[in-house]
């Protein structure tokens, strides 16, 4: 296959994979791409996400179970079924809390590790709570990439990557799987509360620590990741209504067009 020349990247898989990577500043965050390569212009359309389940979480780096990348394959033939649409997995995602948006060596290698089943697939990278020097404001980065093989290690090329309007058709799955976020985030902390208690049973302090570590794991997402996203989408919500609102009042005024014109049947 030639080299991609570019990545549409849907306004509604924005924001998911943006809002996943805001979850948490503590450990680096995955997920998914699902879309279509057409071969002839070589153009990878992204149409959807998927949020994984963190294995390990670690500042620099984060693991999924390989049960979950098929999982995340029969995932995107049951979109292909349901759209019509050549649907599979063509891209990973990830971020970046507080360093620069450029991939290290291990996201190089994991990138060369799945380009070597599919040579279109290519990965973001999400740079989140990063600081403006100059105006000390908050900024986000993005890149996509694919690893290349040089004389004596692995380095990147970029891929130019636009946001493009979501396809209809496809919508209802981008909020499904952005409302997925706060119960995947409250299942890794009950797995980790787990493991930290499995072989402490009687030792009361330290139950009693770990718990009220889930505590206030838990309240994090209820207050920085549940009610936001509850605000954003009554925002989208009331968006939507005014914007349904408008188009029946366009219908309406060309309806009356065409009746003044002697037209409307």
């Amino acid at each position: 296959m030639q080299s991609l020349q570019l990545v549409q990247l849907s306004a509604d898989v924005f924001t998911v994979c943006l809002q996943h990577a805001l979850a948490t500043e503590r450990e680096e965050i995955m997920g998914l791409l699902i879309g279509e390569v057409d071969d002839e212009s070589t153009v990878v359309s992204i149409a959807a996400s998927l949020i994984l389940r963190r294995s390990d979480k670690k500042p620099d780096r984060v693991e999924i179970s390989e049960e979950q990348l098929v999982s995340a394959t029969i995932f995107a033939e049951d979109l292909a079924y349901k759209t019509g649409k050549p649907l599979r997995v063509v891209g990973w995602y990830h971020s970046h809390p507080h360093i620069t948006v450029w991939p290290s060596h291990v996201d190089l290698d994991t990138q060369a590790m799945y380009q070597q089943m599919d040579s279109s697939f290519v990965g973001l990278i999400f740079a989140v709570f990063l600081t403006e020097q100059s105006t000390k404001a908050h900024e986000v980065q993005v890149t996509c990439f694919q690893s290349v093989e040089t004389s004596s290690s692995r380095s990147r090329i970029e891929i130019p990557l636009v946001i493009v309007q979501p396809q209809n058709a496809l919508l209802s799955t981008c909020f499904e799987t952005l409302i997925q976020l706060p119960k995947i985030f409250d299942e890794e902390e009950n797995e980790t509360f787990s493991k930290e208690t499995g072989g402490i049973e009687g030792d009361f302090l330290t139950e009693q620590h770990n718990e009220a570590v889930r505590t206030i794991a838990l309240g994090h997402i209820a207050e920085k990741m549940t009610r936001p996203m509850m605000e954003v989408l009554a925002e989208r919500n009331q968006y939507s209504k005014t914007r349904l609102q408008m188009l029946r009042n366009y219908h309406k005024f060309l309806m009356g067009k065409l009746e003044e014109c002697g037209l409307l049947l």
